[in-house]
């Protein structure tokens, strides 16, 4: 980009994954705005927060991004999935509607219930002499926010890149407030304590207001807190109702995809995994297969993951064992074919490796089962492994496939 003018001028922000909180020196001499376009991706426990308490600041103080996005912002996939419960918050049961508000929540409040859009951080801002950092932003029309961590380094450590170690200690820290802000008097006064031998953290806790002495604010520190010191008095933490109760994927479930004009287009616990699948009313069937789930991804996109050559969508329970699945499917073309599986071991970024159980029906008539999806480990059906059943219902193929515990070692 030093190089390219015109790729230069139509370039606004560059951004990195996962910087480790730097950013290498060509992108500094661009002057463009520079973000952590993806960061975080750490289990939403206390070391969790950590992370994130310590990368929303020093993204800034080391590495000058103004912006540091969460992936994901709410872990809403199937635990068992790669990057489990790898969200600011979890709400992966939708089947019972229960979900957990994380720490890391609370840790994003420190910064996001104190700033808006527009407003910038101050060059004041840096690393604490007990180790630590803290970070000033204004709105340009006298508000004021300081936000300071103080992580240690087994208690902030993310997923990636790997952390250099680091000491924090207690400390006493002065700043002195110049300009317009000398004139403030109090300062209101926001809380987060992470503990990590017992489970009584402190998340966001109103400290009320704190004396500013003619321009100068004395903060006492210890290990592995976040505070936050503003002049904006709209910060709530206000209690919200219990979720419900958590359950597991129910044992019997099934659809018919009987959906008419969805204001969406995924069906209810679907996660796919490679192509898309999407209802779809086939008005050519003139019998009962009008309401479909359709996989619409016709061309295999560029990927860069042990992705599988097959289109894929899970549902239900990883700790399943023995189970009966059985579905309908029309194949559209005499290429290709259709499987359905179960004690599939991997998804996500893995999946191209999963083995498992897979059952598959080609165009032909013909049938395969195997114990991986590249089809190189393969079943004898004859022994008592599953009970199959195919059965031809007009252009559909009906499925019942039963798996037992016994034959699979």
């Amino acid at each position: 980009m030093l190089l390219d003018h015109e790729l230069r001028e139509v370039v606004e922000v560059i951004g990195a994954h996962y910087p480790g909180t730097t950013t290498v020196p060509s992108a500094l001499l661009t002057k463009k705005k520079l973000w952590a376009s993806e960061d975080y991706s750490t289990l939403s426990n206390e070391l969790g927060a950590g992370c994130w308490a310590r990368i929303l600041n020093q993204n800034y103080v080391n590495g000058h991004m103004t912006s540091t996005i969460a992936w994901n912002l709410v872990a809403s996939y199937y635990e068992d999935l790669p990057f489990g419960r790898c969200g600011l918050m979890t709400a992966q049961e939708p089947w019972s509607g229960h979900y957990t508000v994380d720490p890391p929540i609370w840790i994003t409040a420190h910064t996001t219930q104190f700033t808006q859009p527009g407003w910038h951080y101050l060059n004041v801002s840096g690393h604490l002499d007990g180790g630590g950092s803290y970070v000033a932003l204004t709105d340009g029309k006298g508000n004021l926010t300081i936000i300071i961590e103080t992580m240690t380094y087994k208690h902030s450590a993310c997923i990636r890149p790997p952390l250099r170690p680091y000491n924090v200690s207690s400390q006493k820290a002065t700043f002195y407030l110049n300009g317009s802000f000398s004139q403030l008097e109090t300062l209101q006064m926001w809380y987060s304590k992470l503990e990590f031998k017992s489970a009584n953290s402190t998340l966001f806790q109103s400290l009320g207001p704190k004396k500013v002495c003619e321009g100068v604010l004395t903060v006492n520190l210890d290990l592995d807190e976040v505070y936050t010191l503003t002049t904006l008095t709209t910060g709530r933490k206000s209690p919200f109702p219990d979720p419900p109760p958590s359950q597991p994927f129910p044992s019997t479930y099934k659809d018919d995809f009987d959906v008419r004009n969805p204001p969406f287009s995924e069906a209810p616990y679907f996660a796919d995994q490679t192509g898309v699948f999407e209802y779809f009313v086939n008005t050519s069937d003139p019998g009962k297969h009008v309401f479909t789930l359709r996989q619409v991804v016709s061309q295999r996109p560029v990927t860069w993951v042990s992705d599988a050559e097959n289109t894929i969508s899970i549902i239900g329970s990883y700790k399943w064992v023995n189970l009966t699945l059985s579905c309908d499917v029309y194949i559209e073309s005499n290429q290709g074919g259709a499987f359905i599986a179960g004690r599939v071991d991997k998804g996500g970024i893995y999946i191209g490796d999963a083995k498992g159980v897979f059952f598959w029906v080609f165009p032909d008539g013909t049938y395969r089962v195997t114990r991986d999806l590249r089809e190189y480990l393969t079943f004898d059906i004859h022994a008592p492994v599953t009970e199959l059943q195919l059965v031809a219902i007009n252009s559909c193929t009906a499925i019942r496939y039963a798996i037992q515990l016994i034959g699979l070692c």
